[in-house]
């Protein structure tokens, strides 16, 4: 299977749960709050696809797989947009672009306020997704992709502000994002390792001066 074959399926894939959406709200499958409905969905899709998109480095390490660096800015995308979809609903739906009554809630509202955070962090990581950007960048796209990391937290806390009841859901996001965390902080310590073994080995013996 070729690659573009794969990014035509992760494609299609992705816009699956939106046309879920669309075939429901067209047969009055949302429910007796549809706002609700469709505002958990696209929140639940933005977060599996930032924790895929941030799953591909270890799979692609640990398995071997290097194809899947090239679908990662592909799925990274796609959870910019659906949590653009779950911020145009509350601005549009929920609050009826009532931007006074906006502002008071994300200063009031601590759920509202990191959720808000973390959409705002990942604005600039979908500018700066394409080649252009990487070439002009150099080191520091690598540095400020890791805003993703920051945003994924803002997300999973916004999530259990939110439901405060039934914290099933967001708690597994959580665990997720944990064991992800731990990789990259296990594969850290160990190069750290590496590097310091190395220098010790280049370094050149001490001399012993006779008295």
């Amino acid at each position: 299977m070729t690659l573009r074959i794969i990014k035509i399926a992760i494609f299609i894939g992705a816009l699956v749960p939106l046309a879920r959406l669309v075939w429901k709200a067209f047969h009055g499958g949302l429910g007796a709050n549809p706002i609700e409905v469709i505002t958990h969905s696209t929140g639940d899709w933005t977060l599996i696809l930032i924790l895929t998109t941030l799953s591909i480095t270890p799979l692609r390490k640990l398995t071997k797989q290097y194809w899947l660096i090239g679908v990662r800015r592909m799925i990274g995308l796609f959870a910019f947009f659906y949590a653009c979809l779950h911020f145009t609903t509350y601005i549009w739906l929920d609050k009826f672009f009532d931007w006074h009554e906006m502002i008071k809630d994300i200063a009031k509202r601590p759920f509202i306020t990191v959720g808000f955070t973390a959409f705002l962090l990942l604005i600039p990581l979908a500018i700066t997704s394409t080649k252009g950007w990487i070439r002009r960048l150099g080191k520091n796209w690598q540095r400020l992709h890791r805003l993703i990391y920051i945003s994924a937290i803002a997300g999973v806390i916004h999530y259990i502000w939110l439901v405060k009841a039934d914290l099933r859901k967001p708690l597994q996001y959580a665990f997720v994002l944990g064991v992800l965390f731990l990789y990259r902080i296990v594969v850290w310590l160990w190069e750290a390792r590496k590097k310091l073994a190395s220098e010790a080995m280049a370094r050149p013996p001490a001399r012993v001066t006779e008295g």
